[in-house]
């Protein structure tokens, strides 16, 4: 393929993703991370992962698309914003992230690349291409500077100067080669350690990693067993999820809503009072959640999690 043809090829890819709702999007040329393996490597065995196991496998791979999909040549790197204001009605109740408002995010993010693998596949019949969300081996936040779209914030999070750090990160990986975006370098938090002070738990680490085992987010989702007691006594009503580190950060502080209809929040949800809560059925919790991210945790579990965040708002 010419130069003027990847050229072209790469800007219709761009308007395509934007077509598909996507608000940010870069491309990067593939290549490995060999210093991001021995990063990784020390957090795992400070245990900063807790039980999280699957992220002690094949840590070479997360840092090389190569062996996660043979022939890739060029990752097309996407942001779609879930930013919104709070939009839970009563107060004293269980909070949950707004990453869970509307509809999983794994189910359409995966549906739009695919859409867009499909369209480039029309326009380069020889590509061979696969999505990837959240799932499997690729360390997507390492790819969103690679294609010139944000740096990693304190708080570890990706941040874009468009959209701010409330935005999923969906990658679609393909074997042709592309004109490529000038990777993002340095950052700009400057100073501030907002996120750092703010974080209920201390979880936040100073080389921009997290140690989960103190995570709010974490332990509310990730970790199916019983939430320490110092950890409840902070949760400061979270449920599922916890958005405090992002809420305080600077470069979320003007951005706009997100106007998705993916993400349109669930109206019986909003206005849940804390009775409902309290009496929440495993039949009504299938129902309102089962298309959203807290269907991830079981009935069970999320009743302990109303049960201690209750807790913590009483205390």
């Amino acid at each position: 393929m010419k130069a003027t043809e990847k050229k072209n090829l790469s800007r219709v890819i761009k308007e395509k993703a934007h077509e598909l709702g996507f608000d940010i999007c870069g491309i990067a040329r593939v290549h490995s991370f060999p210093e991001r393996v021995s990063a990784h490597k020390a957090w795992l065995e400070a245990g900063m992962n807790d039980k999280m196991g699957y992220l002690e496998r094949e840590p070479e791979k997360r840092f090389d698309p190569g062996l996660v999909f043979p022939g890739v040549k060029s990752l097309v790197v996407t942001g779609f914003s879930y930013y919104s204001e709070i939009m839970q009605r009563e107060k004293g109740v269980p909070v949950l992230s707004r990453y869970t408002y509307g509809t999983d995010y794994h189910d359409f993010i995966i549906l739009k690349l695919e859409e867009l693998l499909d369209f480039v596949k029309r326009m380069a019949p020889e590509t061979e291409g696969k999505a990837y969300c959240d799932t499997g081996f690729l360390h997507e936040k390492s790819w969103i500077s690679e294609a010139g779209l944000g740096w990693q914030g304190r708080h570890s999070i990706m941040i874009s100067k468009g959209i701010g750090s409330f935005f999923y990160i969906g990658i679609l990986m393909l074997t042709i080669e592309l004109d490529y975006d000038e990777p993002f370098r340095g950052e700009y938090c400057g100073n501030c350690t907002s996120c750092i002070d703010a974080c209920p738990t201390g979880a936040i680490n100073d080389n921009r990693t997290i140690d989960t085992r103190k995570c709010i987010s974490n332990r509310t989702n990730e970790n199916r067993g019983p939430i320490p007691e110092e950890i409840i006594l902070k949760l400061e009503g979270r449920v599922y999820g916890c958005d405090r580190c992002q809420e305080v950060c600077p470069w979320n502080k003007n951005i706009k809503p997100n106007t998705h209809p993916e993400l349109i929040f669930d109206e019986e949800i909003a206005v849940m009072t804390r009775k409902d809560w309290e009496s929440l059925t495993e039949e009504r919790f299938n129902r309102l959640f089962k298309k959203t991210s807290v269907r991830r945790i079981k009935y069970d579990d999320f009743k302990r999690n109303i049960s201690d965040a209750l807790r913590s708002i009483d205390n």
